[in-house]
């Protein structure tokens, strides 16, 4: 070890592995700003796609609500008839709106299933 005493390491040789630690930290630094921006936008869509899908929940949920009520109107309604005719005409009407509403909401939470989809596959640049 006594022989290595007097030994140096090249200028030459201490610069080239300065700059090489250099362009291995920046390469670091660059791969970490890179995946803290991908944990980011990650964030977002999950925060996103949760928003969506709470929103679609509360529309269901919305939606099953008036149907429940309008199921209970019905029965209302059918205690209160006179006869087999209002019967058969409240349920009629009632099959009808029913079947109408049940359209109406199938589309709208249709169109919230296709938007949220959409805004998921959706480049984030």
């Amino acid at each position: 070890m006594d022989g290595m005493k007097g030994f140096e390491i090249p200028t030459d040789m201490r610069k080239f592995a300065e700059q090489s630690v250099e362009q291995a930290r920046k390469a670091f630094d660059t791969f970490i700003s890179t995946a803290q921006r991908a944990v980011r936008e990650m964030e977002g869509r999950a925060t996103a796609a949760h928003a969506g899908v709470k929103d679609v929940g509360e529309r269901a949920m919305s939606f099953a609500e008036k149907n429940l009520a309008a199921s209970f109107d019905l029965a209302k309604d059918l205690v209160r008839a006179k006869d087999v005719e209002e019967v058969i005409k409240i349920q009629t009407e009632y099959v009808k709106n029913q079947m109408q509403a049940l359209q109406e909401q199938a589309k709208a939470l249709g169109e919230s299933a296709s938007k949220l989809a959409m805004d998921a596959a959706k480049p984030k640049f």
